[in-house]
């Protein structure tokens, strides 16, 4: 009854069934059909960068909304050479941050246009004054920072002071240097009450110890006298030196560390001195002690120029405190460098191993494929990220997320764009528009309307990608 069947719908129909042949190809000609697999990418919670190049997803990234499942740091390095995007990434990462309530940052700007900070256009923009450390300036009553400001303890007072000595030398202060310091500070901090103490007083009291700290160690004041003269040498420097008017009296009055955003505007200090470290330290554990608080605000600590902090041992050693520290409170720290061997082949190699470890985001815009093949070895890229990130344009970079590495294109809107573009010298327009918050939210909000639907229709893990 079967074979009647099948030959009645035969005569009918014709044959229904066909016997075909195999077909032999190679996978380079059937990569073409099969469609390629997408990697999961990071959810769709959190600020938006841009757009997954080889999928077409959109690419969204929050240190604060991974951290704890896929990320066990929230710290994040960026590296590049010039020109190829870091600084707009950077820029447009901390305007949409700040779109966020419970989100505050804080910028060291250590580059330069127009005679101030790359960052103040931004600024202004928020209506924030940057804090411009200049000792031209200071000596006019520009900004102050004080070491010795109350708001820092003791212990971290002595501790920055330290710090700030044994970068200037180049070395660790020995046993009898350190006592001077520590007695002259335990002086000055105990007898001075109707003000606030300032570098000058330390400088005085290392000159002319109190016979009092001589006689508690059962040494000679002359002995005392010799021990603390290298350091008040050091110190004079921030008294009566170079760097003179910045940090030798009390904190300027109004600074106000509860705004979005703080800019710490260093572009007027020369970034080959050692006035460099010198300040990151200051402004390091003044930032650390002022305004760090469990308050249960987000907080980005952003640096340009990072080399200085992570090439100088007693620098690095101050920033990795502060980043353990810091991860408690919510502290994300930001480090922006160009090359990697800036950092790991210095004086610091094992404080930058330290503090390269725990930046579990790493950003790489294109570098030189010798340059590229030594970064993909300190940070254990794969192959294939490696040959690719020679060849990478501008606004393209390699990111690795605790080992989800993907190829990102980063996306700024129109009116981001005259707020971050740093090429203004070179370009025969520089004076950008007057952009209002609430366009740049708009805009924002459409682009990130876009790629969440265009997410939930594309490749999800597994799924087949988009076909550009």
């Amino acid at each position: 009854m079967s074979a009647l069947t099948d030959a009645f719908t035969s005569f009918l129909f014709g044959k229904v069934e066909t016997t075909r042949l195999p077909v032999r190809t190679s996978t380079g000609q059937a990569q073409a059909v099969y469609l390629p697999t997408a990697a999961p990418g990071l959810g769709d919670s959190g600020v938006i960068i841009g757009r997954e190049v080889y999928s077409g997803k959109g690419y969204i990234y929050d240190p604060f909304q991974l951290y704890g499942q896929q990320l066990p740091a929230p710290h994040w390095l960026v590296l590049g050479e010039s020109g190829n995007g870091k600084s707009a990434l950077e820029k447009t990462y901390v305007l949409r941050q700040l779109r966020f309530r419970d989100r505050q940052v804080v910028v060291l700007d250590a580059q330069g246009e127009d005679g101030v900070g790359e960052w103040n256009l931004i600024a202004q923009q928020l209506g924030i004054t940057p804090i411009r450390l200049d000792p031209i300036a200071a000596n006019d009553d520009g900004i102050r920072l004080n070491p010795l400001d109350p708001a820092i303890t003791t212990t971290g007072q002595l501790a920055l002071l330290r710090t700030i000595i044994e970068v200037a030398m180049g070395h660790g202060l020995d046993e009898r240097s350190g006592f001077a310091l520590k007695v002259a500070h335990a002086y000055v901090v105990d007898a001075i009450r109707d003000r606030q103490p300032v570098l000058t007083d330390i400088v005085e009291q290392l000159r002319h110890p109190e016979a009092e700290s001589a006689l508690a160690m059962n040494v000679d004041i002359d002995d005392v006298r010799a021990w603390g003269l290298d350091v008040a040498l050091v110190l004079d420097r921030l008294v009566d030196g170079d760097l003179r008017g910045m940090f030798d009296g009390p904190t300027t009055v109004g600074i106000d560390l509860d705004a979005p955003l703080i800019v710490f505007d260093l572009s007027h200090i020369d970034r080959n001195s050692i006035a460099m470290p010198i300040l990151m330290a200051i402004v390091g554990v003044w930032l650390e002690h002022t305004w760090i608080r469990p308050d249960r605000k987000k907080r980005i600590f952003l640096v340009e120029e990072a080399w200085h902090i992570i090439n100088s041992p007693f620098v690095a050693q101050l920033f990795q405190r502060l980043l353990k520290f810091g991860r408690r409170l919510g502290l994300s720290f930001v480090a922006v460098v160009h090359h990697l061997s800036d950092v790991v082949d210095g004086a610091a190699a094992r404080e930058a191993a330290a503090i390269l470890k725990m930046a579990s985001t790493r950003t790489i815009y294109a570098q030189k494929a010798d340059e590229a093949r030594a970064t993909g070895r300190v940070l254990g890229l794969p192959r294939w990220a490696v040959e690719i990130i020679p060849t990478l344009t501008p606004g393209i970079a390699v990111w690795d997320v605790n080992g989800n590495v993907q190829v990102v294109k980063h996306l700024i809107t129109e009116t981001e764009r005259p707020l971050v573009y740093t090429d203004r010298a070179m370009t025969e327009s520089s004076t950008p528009p007057q952009l209002p918050e609430d366009l740049l939210a708009a805009e924002l909000e459409a682009e990130e309307r876009a790629l969440y639907i265009e997410r939930q229709r594309g490749a999800g893990p597994g799924s087949a990608a988009t076909v550009a």
